[in-house]
């Protein structure tokens, strides 16, 4: 039986490009697909109506993916949007997202609806990001989770019809209508 190689940062940055999109779970080096365009469309309106909140109150910095969240030496993954308050951007340099960032949001599609709510939200709860949002555009849902402890817990949910806060963004009421048309 051969010994498991754990790949770290170094060996993750040094890779050649290919033009496939990877992330780093516990030194696992893992492809991932490219988005598809309903995904995309989610993914942008989300980030207009973010982005516009988050810069007219000096909240702190919104980002797309694709963009490193490095947790650790051996974890590195590229939510589809992470946000960063203001209290915490110390952890921005020129590379990445070097630590836990404040939200991460997740777009679920058929190849990646297993990984989301699984080993990469078992991540992000260890390694200490307090919120994480799960998008399902099928659904029409946005589930907005804290952490608790060492695992999430949902706290508000934005469905297909009436506006609604999610956390941690208790100034914005997000309208549905345009998150999802």
């Amino acid at each position: 039986m051969s010994a498991r190689v754990i790949l770290t940062y170094d060996d993750y940055a040094a890779r050649p490009e290919d033009g496939h999109r990877y992330e780093l779970y516990e030194g696992e080096l893992v492809m991932t697909p490219s988005p598809r365009t309903r995904h995309q469309s989610v993914i942008g309106n989300l980030h207009l109506a973010l982005a516009e909140h988050v810069r007219s109150q000096a909240l702190g910095e919104l980002y797309v993916s694709p963009l490193d969240v490095i947790l650790s030496r051996i974890t590195v993954l590229q939510p589809d949007l992470v946000y960063v308050e203001r209290a915490r951007l110390g952890i921005v340099t020129e590379r990445a997202i070097e630590g836990a960032p404040t939200l991460v949001v997740e777009v679920l599609s058929s190849s990646t609806s297993a990984r989301d709510r699984g080993i990469k939200q078992a991540l992000y709860a260890r390694y200490g990001v307090p919120y994480y949002w799960i998008v399902e555009p099928a659904a029409k849902s946005v589930h907005a989770l804290r952490l608790g402890g060492d695992s999430y817990e949902t706290v508000a949910i934005l469905g297909a019809t009436a506006p609604t806060s999610l956390p941690p963004f208790g100034g914005l009421n997000l309208d549905p209508a345009t998150v999802w048309r």
